[in-house]
């Protein structure tokens, strides 16, 4: 396969076929550097050479009813980890700021549900209004599944957008949950899209699918023109009923990635949870197909800190995207925190 032709065709609008999307899933390891500079082709026209920052706050652990298998926080895990209902909006502001002094670019806000209850919107909302008055921070939601009034509320107080990951195909999602199917995932993206927010909505990786499943889920987020995506890979959590699945390899996640970035060319492709156990020293590698990343851990697993990330991205020849901060005369300044 001829990858530089294959992004060069990508960027005058072309789609991959499924074919094509196997095919580059099914590159040879001692191809990949080749893959990895059309991905970067890609990936430059629309980014250029910036890296984006984001934080992740846990902000309800342990509580929820889904049986997701992939999750130490669903209510088939086992797993040893703290369990608490919804930080304060104290706590939820004290961590924004935080957030903006590692020059995060953006705060998510995460709880562990089936969706939000009145009273967690209310909190949420409040909190959100004191960090966008604090911060220039932008804030994602992920709450679970949401109904258009509570997409609205969240919009007016300042979210900006919301996370709702689809993980995998259709196929292969009854696999991994039982109490909610793809279908109730792809509402929630809808409604979130009626209500004008922008939308998060990714892949994990690693689950025992197959390369079908993951092509057929980049193609329906590309259907679904989502802003953001997330790529995770799994890591097996002891207690979850995925803690025996490893199926990845370093080159396999690196294939992922430029496959996320040849299926939704100019959208935000963010490296999530398990980069740090999957790629390990090939970590940089990453920046070459994706143009974000999460910094300071995943919910109940750790992550590089964010001073890490920082030297990694800077060391490689590609910068941190910095915060437009808005004074009160509405002039525009770049935070360098």
């Amino acid at each position: 396969m001829d990858y530089r032709t294959l992004a060069e065709r990508v960027l005058d609008g072309y789609l991959l076929n499924r074919e094509e999307a196997l095919a580059l899933l099914g590159t040879p390891d001692n191809n990949i550097c080749g893959l990895l500079e059309a991905a970067f082709l890609i990936r430059q026209k629309y980014f250029g050479r910036r890296v984006r920052l984001h934080v992740l706050m846990n902000a309800k652990s342990g509580l929820c009813p889904e049986d997701c298998g992939y999750c130490s926080q669903s209510v088939v895990s086992t797993a040893q980890i703290d369990k608490y209902p919804l930080l304060s909006r104290e706590r939820l502001v004290e961590g924004a700021l935080r957030a903006a002094n590692v020059r995060a670019l953006r705060y998510c806000i995460v709880i562990s549900a089936r969706g939000p209850t009145e009273s967690e919107v209310d909190t949420i909302c409040e909190a959100v209004k004191e960090i966008r008055e604090r911060t220039s921070l932008e804030i994602c939601c992920s709450l679970g599944l949401l109904n258009i009034e509570q997409a609205r509320r969240l919009k007016q107080a300042g979210v900006a957008r919301i996370n709702h990951n689809l993980n995998t195909s259709e196929r292969y999602y009854e696999e991994i949950c039982s109490t909610h199917t793809y279908r109730d995932r792809v509402e929630t993206i809808r409604v979130v899209q009626r209500a004008e927010l922008a939308t998060c909505s990714g892949v994990l990786a690693g689950m025992g699918e197959e390369d079908l499943d993951l092509v057929e889920l980049g193609l329906a987020l590309n259907r679904l023109d989502v802003d953001s995506i997330p790529v995770n890979f799994l890591n097996p959590i002891p207690g979850t009923p995925l803690e025996n699945v490893r199926t990845l390899s370093p080159q396999k996640c690196l294939k992922i990635l430029c496959l996320f970035r040849f299926l939704n060319p100019n959208k935000e492709i963010k490296v999530g949870g398990g980069r740090e156990l999957h790629l390990g020293k090939l970590q940089p590698l990453m920046l070459y197909p994706a143009n974000s990343i999460f910094v300071g851990g995943y919910l109940t697993t750790p992550g590089q800190a964010p001073e890490e990330a920082v030297q990694m991205i800077e060391r490689h020849g590609f910068e941190v995207e910095e915060r437009i901060v808005h004074n009160r005369d509405q002039s525009s300044t770049i935070s360098r925190l």
